[in-house]
């Protein structure tokens, strides 16, 4: 709208565009305000910490499928969906990081559920799986397509890690057992692990695919991890305080961090998957 003034008007003062407001003061006028339009619009802080939708690809043989951010919290959620198919397993994944520990997860393995139970609810995500696989014949490779899935759904949901703590760090006690982890989101994948299960099943779960279930995580997330067995003899406890352990150091890490206004925590500037 323009606007018209009269011609007494002998003196016009325009502020800065810091300042939203036009003050004209002629002599025998009342002042009068225009607001100036709004030319730009600038993201909220957190929308500018949110880190990018990563596109369709293909990870170890993962199909990652891009999902619109939902509202979580007030905030947008980090989401990774990934669908896995090979001739032995075919297994679907979503996380959401901004979750509030819903889970869902059918793996046809019971004691692999139980432990998806324990990452979703005390890393308050949401983790949805669904597997089939070759169990007539052994679990390893259900329990390693799974832990793929995971970690890819991870690597896509973390972005380009901007804001985030990235480091996480718990002890979990589980009666006579206590587990220590310890982990960083640094793009470069590696394992250290020193547990000491006392019996070769739990059920029909065979324990050695505990350290398979995390180094194939571990391979596709991009993720530094060390686990420490510091007590324990019941083999159920001892892997339970992992998975609660590995799930609480996990939500540290990958928790915003207000101070660091929406950068990359890595003084490179960049955190990428090796």
């Amino acid at each position: 709208m323009e606007l018209s003034l009269p011609l007494r008007l002998r003196s016009i003062s325009v502020p800065s565009l810091h300042k939203p407001k036009v003050r004209i003061s002629p002599r025998n006028l009342l002042p009068i305000r225009i607001p100036y339009p709004v030319l730009f619009s600038s993201p909220t802080r957190m929308e500018s910490q949110m880190p990018l939708r990563a596109t369709p690809t293909q990870e170890n043989g993962s199909t990652v499928t891009a999902s619109s951010p939902i509202e979580s919290g007030g905030r947008q959620g980090r989401i990774g969906e990934v669908k896995r198919v090979t001739k032995e397993t075919n297994v679907s994944v979503k996380i959401n990081l901004d979750g509030t520990g819903i889970t869902d997860s059918s793996t046809g393995i019971p004691f692999l559920d139980h432990m998806l139970d324990q990452l979703a609810s005390h890393g308050l995500f949401d983790v949805h799986v669904k597997a089939t696989g070759d169990i007539h014949i052994d679990d390893h490779h259900t329990n390693e397509d799974v832990a793929l899935a995971i970690g890819t759904a991870l690597l896509q949901a973390l972005g380009d890690r901007r804001g985030i703590s990235r480091f996480g760090d718990f002890s979990a006690p589980l009666d006579e057992a206590l587990i220590h982890v310890s982990l960083d989101l640094s793009g470069r994948p590696h394992l250290s692990y020193d547990l000491e299960i006392p019996t070769e099943r739990v059920g029909t779960y065979d324990t050695q695919l505990v350290e398979h279930f995390f180094q194939s995580l571990v391979n596709t997330s991009g993720m530094t991890l060390h686990i420490r067995q510091l007590a324990g003899r019941n083999s159920h406890h001892i892997i339970e305080a992992t998975f609660k352990a590995f799930a609480r150091a996990l939500r540290q890490a990958t928790e915003y961090d207000p101070r660091r206004l929406g950068t990359v925590p890595s003084s490179k500037g960049v955190l990428s998957r090796a």
